[in-house]
C-alpha cells in the first residue's frame, strides 16, 4: 500500500493535493510520502526479524537528509 492517491482526478499524497503543493513551490520538485516509506521499510526490515541484520540505505541512490532520518530513525544504516 501507499499514500498517494487520485480523489476526484486530482493526486494526492498523504491527504494533501499535489497540485497544491507545485502551486506553492514550483516544479519541478522532489515528493516523498513519510508513511509510504516507512511503511515499506518495515516491511523489508521485518522479511529479516528471524536473522541478526542491519538494513542500509545507500546514499549513493539518494542522499536527502530527511530520508536518511527517516530511515535511520527506524534502525537503519
Amino acid at each position: 500500500m501507499h499514500h498517494f492517491q487520485y480523489m476526484d482526478d486530482a493526486l494526492y499524497c498523504e491527504g494533501v493535493s499535489v497540485a497544491e503543493i507545485a502551486q506553492a513551490v514550483g516544479t519541478p520538485f522532489y515528493l516523498y510520502s513519510h508513511a509510504t516509506l516507512k511503511q515499506h521499510f518495515e516491511a523489508f526490515d521485518g522479511a529479516f526479524s528471524g536473522v541478526n541484520h542491519l538494513t542500509c540505505f545507500s546514499m549513493k541512490s539518494n542522499s536527502n537528509g530527511a530520508i536518511l532520518a527517516l530511515f535511520a530513525a527506524q534502525g537503519g544504516g
